[in-house]
């Protein structure tokens, strides 16, 4: 569990510094898009070179999964775009801060109906209490 908790540590630690660099590169090069395009070509050299290296899984299994599993695509695409994008103009503490709201309301669902065959946890009163805790914390550190 711990190293789970540590990995997630790092990937959340990643986002507003991807944001921040992307946004950058954006601005350098003069358009969001392209280094969008950037950021996924070097994203995927990064995770074909784990694959070789972690040992090849056939991938023909992705035929046979339920096409709406591989519109994360296009939530990751949209993730990256819109942040590159808006950032520069809205501030990084802004827009990560709003991303954050959206994950803090999509894993509650996300978790209480058990979409996309996660595991069910309820959203229980005590655990929306501890969202809304969440959520304020992250407003106050903006506010402050």
């Amino acid at each position: 569990m711990t190293n789970y908790a540590l990995i997630m540590l790092a990937a959340g630690i990643g986002i507003p510094v991807l944001a921040a660099m992307n946004a950058g590169l954006g601005q350098l090069i003069g358009s969001p898009m392209a280094a969008g395009v950037v950021l996924f070509a070097v994203a995927f050299s990064a995770a074909v070179l784990v694959y070789i290296l972690i040992g090849p899984r056939s991938l023909s299994l992705v035929t046979s999964a339920p096409r709406h599993l591989l519109l994360a695509g296009l939530l990751v695409a949209f993730y990256v775009l819109s942040i590159t994008h808006v950032a520069p103009h809205f501030g990084i503490g802004n827009a990560v801060f709003f991303v954050l709201l959206g994950q803090l309301f999509s894993a509650a669902a996300i978790d209480h109906f058990g979409l996309f065959g996660a595991q069910i946890s309820p959203l229980t009163l005590t655990r929306a209490a501890g969202v809304s805790v969440m959520a304020l914390g992250v407003w106050i550190t903006q506010m402050a």
